[in-house]
């Protein structure tokens, strides 16, 4: 796998060290570059200091708290765009999260693939999508934030579940990986919540059909009693 251009950098405003190591887990996953403070002035100092392509910023902060950060940024010239994380569901404090400069909202607790989501929409409103990495694997080409995938010149339309898939067996190209390596990391799930199931053979039959149909050379294969490993069609020559 090779990474294009560079990840988008995000930092993490975050007072609960649980939640900061979480979210650095899953952006990462994602190909994202992460920072974080724990507090809100180390925050505002990391943010104009760093100058990141996206602010995490809860708004229950010590010292200072989310709704001064960020209009300390916007006064200051920051334009990066920034998604509070809150405990408070009211509207007025939505309101006022919006009202203060933030880009978008979201209240714990949350999904991750929500906010997941959320972060690639705001880097793609922001422009920032040639930041981020491209993940390449032989001909196969996968965008993380438009979740665009092409193989040679030919588009991939993939759903949700094989994209993440797609995603992880990229990101660990020319490895062998379980079955329950791959449901621990798409699915999220324990191998013992897989047992006896045939959900990561059913996807892993949904993805090489779309990859490898249309191609004399397949990069999906089965490693019998183990798993299953990406690679590119050149490994093999």
């Amino acid at each position: 796998m090779q990474a294009v251009a560079h990840p988008a950098t995000i930092l993490v405003v975050e007072d609960s060290p649980e939640l900061v190591a979480l979210l650095r887990r899953v952006l990462r996953e994602q190909g994202f570059k992460v920072r974080s403070a724990r507090d809100g002035e180390s925050g505002l100092t990391s943010a104009l200091d760093n100058q990141p392509d996206l602010l995490i910023l809860d708004v229950g902060l010590p010292r200072r708290d989310g709704f001064e950060v960020i209009q300390e940024l916007r006064r200051k010239g920051m334009s990066a765009p920034t998604l509070m994380l809150t405990a408070r569901a009211q509207v007025s404090d939505r309101v006022t999260g919006l009202e203060s400069g933030a880009d978008d909202y979201l209240v714990k607790p949350f999904d991750a693939d929500e906010l997941v989501a959320r972060v690639r929409a705001l880097l793609r409103r922001s422009g920032t999508k040639g930041r981020v990495a491209l993940l390449r694997v032989g001909d196969l080409v996968l965008d993380p934030v438009t979740r665009d995938v092409h193989r040679g010149d030919r588009p991939i339309i993939l759903t949700h579940r094989e994209f993440a898939l797609l995603d992880y067996l990229m990101r660990r190209a020319r490895t062998t990986l379980t079955r329950a390596e791959i449901a621990s990391q798409v699915w999220r799930q324990a191998s013992a919540d897989v047992e006896g199931t045939n959900i990561v053979d059913v996807y892993i039959a949904y993805l090489r059909k779309k990859l490898d149909t249309e191609h004399d050379e397949p990069m999906l294969h089965t490693v019998r009693g183990i798993g299953y490993v990406l690679r590119p069609p050149e490994d093999d020559m």
